[in-house]
This record gives structure tokens, C-alpha cells and sequence, in this order.
């Protein structure tokens, strides 16, 4: 995918298309989390609205999990805002490792929002089998969780492909925040409409399809996580990446046994160290350039962003 985010812009010249490159980006992720922003501020006020009157509290409970993404999409706006900066005297690396950081929180986030609803689920369900009766919700509710199925699960194609476009593991992770929110609407319709047809012997579907649910959410939040403390404990990019280098590198006349391969994601770009072999009699200017020509081949592949190391080493 990065290549071909960066390949597709090679008409710009090399100063004008970063300078862009980075302004549509951030328009874009922007543009989407706000829009985001704004379909949760009206979700919440519905949500609340149709728990209190419709005298739901899975709703309610649905409520409370739309206001958590109202949290994540300002960490992402803020963020991305910090990540975007170049290089300075207290970061050689740049700071793409904050919007790492915000992918963190936005799992941590859904994490105790998924936890959360599993222990709200077990223990209402508890409370059933134990006797107790549970409130008969109104239609409202049902209607207003339906209306959060589609609006996020809408919300969350589009936040998805605006961060695969621009290569962005925060506004992916907000995107599956969406979807979570859609997975919870969707169980707290099962439950609230299961309540209101089949009667008191079953509301109990509500708890348990929260709890059903929940796992899902967990599932993601864990997958998030996952991939964002391999970038903080400087995991090596997938084996097909390595190779693809390695074929980028060997593609080159007089290089050869490319070695000490070492790779790592810092924010939205590659960083790649790695060395490899010329001949010991070629000039130093002659090898200064060909490496040179190595490291624009790499960046033309991976983006502009990319940080290179070459170390060059005499034939044996």
C-alpha cells in the first residue's frame, strides 16, 4: 500500500510532493474524524435521550460506549497533529511514534470498554437467574439502536479507507472503534427487541447479547494493542518486506550480499538499516553514489519519509 500512496504521486517534484503529500494527509484524517466527532455528538444526545425515556439501560450502557469515541477521535486529532512534525533537536526520528501512542490509548480504550460491558452483561444476568426483574424497554430505544448500527458501521467503512489510504494506524484503529460501537448497537438491539416481543422470560437476552458482544470488542482491542506495542519494542517488518528491500537493493550493478538487515516502524514510515558489498577498488565518490541511488530507489518504494542507513563494505 505505501507504495503505491507514494509511486502515484512521483508527477510533483520531490520538495513540493512531501510538503503536499503531508497537508492532504492530515486534511484528510482531520475531515474524517471530525465527521466522525460530529455523528457521535448527535448518537450520544439520541442514545441518552432513547435510555432515559425508553427506560433502557442497555441503552444507556450503549450511550456511555459512543461518548468513549468522542475521547478517541480528539486523541486522534491531536496526535496526528504531533506525529506530523518533522525532525528536531530532541527527536533525530521525527515523532511518528505519537501517533503509535494514540493508537495505544484508542485500544486501551475500547479494552475497558469492552471489559466494562462484560461485567455489566454477567452481572444483570446474575441478577436474573437470581430472581430479580429487569425493566421492560421501549420501542425508542430500539429504533435508536438500529439508527447507531447503520450510522457506524457507515462511519467506520469510511474512516477505514481514509486511513489505508494514508497509512495511518490511528484513524484504522478509530475506524474499528466505530465498528465496536456498531457491534454493541447491534447486541443491544437483540437484547431490547427480544425484551419488548418475547416478554419478561426473556429479557434476559439483553445481558447476554452485551456479554456475546463484549468478546468481539475485547478481540479488536487486543489486535490493536498487539501491533502497537510490536512497533514500540521495535519489531522487525513482515518478511515480505525484508525480501522486497533486499530485491530492491540486489537490482543494483556491483552490490551484493546485502547483510545486517535491520527494519522498524516509526509512526507511518519505514526505517531500514542494512549493508551490503562493493567493489573495494570503485572510488569513494563512485560507491557514495551508488548508495545514494540505492536510498532513492528505497524511498521511491516506500515514501520520501523513509529513514535509510547503507553501510557499504569492501568485496571479500
Amino acid at each position: 500500500m505505501l507504495k503505491n500512496h507514494y509511486l502515484c504521486r512521483t508527477f510533483f517534484s520531490e520538495t513540493g510532493m512531501e510538503g503536499i503529500k503531508t497537508s492532504v494527509r492530515e486534511r484528510e484524517i482531520y475531515k474524517v474524524t471530525l465527521a466522525g466527532s460530529l455523528v457521535n455528538v448527535i448518537l450520544v444526545a439520541f442514545k441518552f435521550a432513547a435510555g432515559i425515556l425508553g427506560r433502557s439501560a442497555a441503552m444507556i450502557a450503549d450511550a456511555v460506549h459512543s461518548l468513549s469515541d468522542l475521547v478517541t477521535d480528539v486523541i486522534v486529532i491531536v496526535f496526528v497533529r504531533i506525529s506530523s512534525r518533522p525532525e528536531d533537536k530532541d527527536h533525530d526520528y521525527g515523532h511518528g511514534k505519537y501517533e503509535t501512542l494514540a493508537t495505544f490509548l484508542i485500544g486501551v480504550a475500547l479494552l475497558i470498554v469492552g471489559i466494562g460491558i462484560c461485567w455489566s452483561g454477567v452481572e444483570k444476568i446474575i441478577r436474573f437467574f437470581h430472581g430479580d426483574s429487569l425493566d421492560s424497554p421501549g420501542w425508542i430505544a430500539f429504533v435508536a439502536a438500529l439508527v447507531s448500527v447503520v450510522s457506524k458501521e457507515l462511519l467506520f467503512h469510511y474512516t477505514r479507507v481514509i486511513g489505508k489510504r494514508y497509512d495511518s494506524p490511528a484513524v484504522v484503529a478509530n475506524a474499528w472503534h466505530h465498528r465496536s460501537d456498531a457491534f454493541s448497537s447491534i447486541g443491544t438491539a437483540a437484547g431490547i427487541g427480544g425484551a419488548i416481543l418475547l416478554g419478561e422470560s426473556w429479557r434476559v437476552l439483553d445481558p447476554l447479547a452485551a456479554v456475546i458482544v463484549s468478546v468481539f470488542i475485547i478481540q479488536v482491542a487486543v489486535k490493536q494493542l498487539k501491533t502497537c506495542i510490536d512497533e514500540l519494542l521495535e519489531h522487525s517488518l513482515p518478511d515480505d518486506i525484508e525480501q522486497d528491500i533486499t530485491r530492491i537493493v540486489l537490482s543494483f550493478d556491483g552490490v551484493s550480499q546485502p547483510h545486517h538487515l535491520r527494519t522498524r516502524r516509526i509512526g507511518n514510515h519505514y526505517a531500514i538499516d542494512i549493508h551490503v558489498r562493493m567493489d573495494g577498488s570503485m572510488p569513494l565518490y563512485a560507491a557514495h553514489e551508488k548508495a545514494t541511488a540505492i536510498e532513492n530507489k528505497l524511498k521511491e518504494a516506500y515514501g520520501k519519509g523513509t529513514y535509510i542507513s547503507i553501510h557499504v563494505e569492501p568485496k571479500k
